[in-house]
C-alpha cells in the first residue's frame, strides 16, 4: 500500500476510528513493553468501566452531531437522571430507572421541539438546558451527595464477567451500541437520520420528516445520557450535582475520534464506540504505565488536531497529488 492510499484510507470516517484505536493501543503497549500492566485484567476492567461510564453520553451526543446539531445539555441529563433514580429507586430500582430515563427523554424532547418550532440552533438553547438541569440537580440533592443504600443493585452492575474483564454495566452499554448500530445501518430510520444531517432542507423532498427526526434524536440523546447517569449512580451508590458534570469534553472527543462529522451527515455507532474505547484506553493505559497526568490532554489534543487535518477539504486534494502518474493514467483508461 503506497503512502497516498494509506492517507486516503486513514481519512475515511468509517475506517479511521479503528486505526486510531489500534494506534493508541500499539503506542501504549510499546511504552509498557516488559512490564505487562496494560494487558493486566485490572487495567482492562478499568478501561471497560470507563467505557460504561462515558459510552452512552458519547453516543447520544454523536447522534445529535450526525443531524448537524450539538447537544450541550448531555451532562445535565446525565446528572439529573442519577439524582432522580437514587431518590425514587431505593425500594424499587426499576421505578427509579424509569423515572431517571424519563427525565432525560423529556429534557431532550422539549429541547428538540423548541429547536424545530423556533428554528434555532442547538448550541445556545442546550447550554441553557444544561444549566437548568444542573440547577435542578442541586435542588434535588440539596447541594450534597445523596446515598443509595441498595447494595444488591450496585453489586450486580459492578459484577465482573468474561474472566473479570467487563462488568454487567459494561455489557448493557455494549448491547445498546450494537442495537444502535443495527438501527442506523439496516433501517430507514437510520438512513433518515443521515439524510437529515446531510441536507436538512433537501431531505423532505425524499419524504424525510426532518422535524420528527430532530425531536426523536434529541429525545434519544437525553434518554441515553440519562441511562448512563442512572447506572453510574446505582453503581457508585450515590448521586450529586457535580457527578461527572464535565462529561461533555470527553464525550465530544470520543465522538469526533469516532468519525462523527461536526458538519453533520456522517458517523456510525460502532465508530463512536471505537472513539470511546480510545479515550478510555488512553486514560487507563497512560495511568497504568505511570505517565504524567497532563499527557492525556496532550495526546488527545494531538489526535483531535490530526482528525481535523484529515477532515480538511483540501486534504484529499493534496493526497491525490501524491498518486503516481502511472496509476492515475491507468485509472483514467479504465
Amino acid at each position: 500500500m503506497n503512502w497516498a492510499r494509506f492517507l486516503r484510507l486513514a481519512g475515511a470516517p468509517n475506517v479511521r476510528p479503528f486505526i486510531i484505536l489500534a494506534g493508541a493501543f500499539a503506542a501504549i503497549a510499546m511504552a509498557d513493553l516488559g512490564f505487562g500492566t496494560l494487558l493486566h485484567s485490572a487495567t482492562i476492567f478499568s478501561v471497560t468501566q470507563l467505557f460504561a461510564t462515558l459510552g452512552l453520553a458519547a453516543l447520544g451526543l454523536g447522534l445529535t452531531m450526525i443531524v448537524d446539531e450539538f447537544d450541550l445539555s448531555i451532562p445535565g441529563s446525565f446528572t439529573v437522571a442519577g439524582a432522580v433514580a437514587v431518590l425514587t429507586g431505593v425500594e424499587h430500582p426499576w421505578l427509579g430507572l424509569a423515572f431517571g430515563v424519563a427525565s432525560g427523554l423529556a429534557a431532550g424532547a422539549i429541547q428538540g421541539t423548541l429547536i424545530v418550532t423556533l428554528g434555532v440552533r442547538a448550541v445556545g438553547l442546550t447550554l441553557g438546558g444544561f444549566l437548568t438541569l444542573i440547577g435542578i440537580t442541586y435542588i434535588l440533592t440539596g447541594g450534597s451527595t445523596i446515598a443509595y443504600p441498595n447494595h444488591a443493585v450496585s453489586s450486580w452492575l459492578y459484577q465482573p464477567t468474561f474472566f473479570g474483564l467487563v462488568s454487567n454495566r459494561g455489557l448493557v452499554v455494549l448491547a445498546i451500541f450494537l442495537a444502535t448500530a443495527a438501527i442506523m445501518f439496516f433501517t430507514r430510520l437510520g438512513r433518515d437520520i443521515i439524510a437529515t444531517g446531510s441536507n436538512r432542507n433537501g431531505a423532505p423532498v425524499a419524504g424525510v420528516n426532518t422535524s420528527a427526526i430532530i425531536i426523536g434524536v434529541f429525545s434519544a440523546a437525553g434518554g441515553l445520557a440519562a441511562l448512563g447517569g442512572v447506572m453510574l449512580s446505582y453503581s457508585l451508590q450515590a448521586a450529586s450535582a457535580t457527578q461527572l458534570s464535565d462529561t461533555l469534553v470527553a464525550a465530544a472527543s470520543a465522538a469526533i475520534l469516532g468519525g462523527v462529522s461536526l458538519s453533520g451527515g456522517k458517523g456510525r455507532a460502532l465508530g463512536v464506540a471505537a472513539g470511546v474505547l480510545t479515550i478510555c484506553l488512553l486514560r487507563s493505559g497512560l495511568s497504568a504505565i505511570g505517565a504524567k497526568p497532563y499527557t492525556l490532554e496532550i495526546v488527545t489534543g494531538t489526535l483531535l488536531l490530526l482528525v481535523a487535518i484529515f477532515d480538511a477539504p483540501r486534504f484529499m486534494q493534496q493526497t491525490r497529488r501524491l498518486r503516481p502518474r502511472g496509476s492515475a493514467r491507468t485509472s483514467a483508461q479504465d
